[in-house]
C-alpha cells in the first residue's frame, strides 16, 4: 500500500532532496546518480542551490504522465520527480522575501513545504501546468511562515500600517494583485494613503516577473517574485 504523502516528511534535515521517507533516492528520479541529499541550511545554500538548479525541468508530456501516476495509484516514485523538478521554482520565489530579515534557507523549506502541498492536491486533469497550480500554495506557505515570525509587522512601523497588513492578509482569497479601485478603497477605510497599500501589498506577494519553463510558448508562462 502507498504511503499517504505528509509535509513533515520534508522537514527533515535532509528535506526536501531526501524527501518522502526513503533512505536512498530511487534511480528513476529526474536526478543524477551520485546527487546525495544536502541538509538544507544557511551554510549549505549555496550547495542546496547548486543541486536543484542542476535537476531538469519536466516537459509538459511527462510532467503529464507523472501526475496521472500519482494521481491514479498514489505513486511516491511520481511525486519525488514532481518535486524535485519544482525546487528551482521554490528557491525563485523565496529570493523575493529576502526583505524580511528572515533566514532564506526557512524560507525556502517553508515554500518547499507548498510544493509538496501543491503536488498532493494537483488535478493533472484539469489541463493546466503544476508549476501555475504550485505558486499560490508556495506563496500561501511562505505568507504563513512569515506571520508566525512577525518580522514583517515589525517592518510595518506604524500601527496604520500593521492594520494594513492584517486586512490585506485577511481580506485577499487569491494572492494576485488588487485593482486600482480596490486600492483607493481599503486606503480608504483604514486611514492609509494609497501607495501604502501598494507597497503592503508588495511586501505580501513580492516584485512579480514572468518566470517561462523552457520552451513553452506565453500561456505556459507563470510569475514568480524577482531575485
Amino acid at each position: 500500500m502507498n504511503r499517504v504523502l505528509k509535509s513533515s516528511d520534508i522537514r527533515s534535515t535532509t528535506a526536501p532532496l531526501g524527501a518522502f521517507g526513503d533512505k536512498t533516492m530511487n534511480k528513476s528520479l529526474v536526478m543524477s546518480s551520485n546527487m546525495a541529499p544536502v541538509a538544507l541550511s544557511n551554510d549549505t545554500l549555496d550547495a542546496y542551490m547548486q543541486q536543484v538548479s542542476s535537476i531538469p525541468v519536466l516537459g509538459a508530456e511527462e510532467e503529464q504522465e507523472l501526475a496521472q501516476r500519482l494521481h491514479r495509484e498514489g505513486d511516491l516514485d511520481a511525486a519525488r520527480q514532481l518535486v524535485f523538478s519544482h525546487l528551482r521554482f521554490v528557491t525563485h520565489i523565496a529570493r523575493g522575501y529576502k526583505g524580511y530579515g528572515l533566514p532564506l534557507a526557512d524560507v525556502i523549506q517553508e515554500g518547499n513545504i507548498g510544493l509538496m502541498k501543491a503536488v498532493k492536491r494537483f488535478d493533472p486533469n484539469v489541463g493546466v501546468r503544476l508549476v501555475s497550480f504550485a505558486v499560490h500554495w508556495i506563496r500561501a506557505e511562505i505568507h504563513e511562515y512569515i506571520l508566525r515570525n512577525w518580522r514583517i509587522v515589525k517592518v510595518a512601523t506604524t500601527k496604520a500600517q500593521r492594520k494594513l497588513f492584517f486586512k490585506l492578509r485577511s481580506n485577499k482569497k487569491s494572492l494576485g494583485w488588487l485593482n486600482h479601485e480596490e486600492v483607493k478603497t481599503v486606503a480608504k477605510d483604514l486611514g492609509v494613503e494609497a501607495s501604502d497599500v501598494m507597497e503592503m501589498e508588495s511586501r505580501l506577494a513580492g516584485s512579480d516577473m514572468a518566470y517561462d519553463l523552457p520552451g513553452n510558448d506565453d500561456d505556459d508562462a507563470v510569475y514568480a517574485p524577482a531575485q
